[in-house]
């Protein structure tokens, strides 16, 4: 369905600085907000959770285990040009976990949110 929203949920240290930074730098506006503990932004169909540690996304799980940021799984961004979009991110701050990676499908580098959830900047071969 074309006006579905793609729910992704992230854990966050810090909902505010969470929301600064995705409003701030991909786009993103804010649907609702129960800061400090929660937060959802949309960019097009897809709609972050921002769950921080208050929020009962972040309460422990029954083996004691308590959800953290971070980790491997990603959003992903495509972009025009990665070049472009790496120096405007570098020039603000963010920090990226690797340089660009070039492979058959196209170019691609990972950077981190405030909370350092990690988010992928994907440019495709032949763009």
């Amino acid at each position: 369905m074309p006006d579905e929203l793609v729910n992704v949920r992230y854990m966050v240290d810090d909902v505010e600085d969470a929301v600064d930074f995705y409003t701030a730098h991909f786009g993103f506006t804010v649907r609702t907000s129960a800061a400090p503990a929660f937060a959802d932004v949309v960019r097009g169909n897809l709609r972050l959770l921002l769950s921080g540690p208050t929020s009962s996304a972040g309460r422990p799980m029954p083996d004691g285990r308590t959800p953290q940021p971070g980790g491997w799984n990603r959003i992903h961004f495509i972009v025009d040009d990665i070049t472009v979009e790496v120096e405007r991110l570098r020039r603000a701050g963010v920090t990226f976990r690797n340089e660009i990676v070039s492979g058959p499908g196209g170019r691609q580098i990972v950077l981190d949110d405030p909370a350092g959830n990690p988010i992928e900047l994907f440019q495709p071969a032949g763009a």
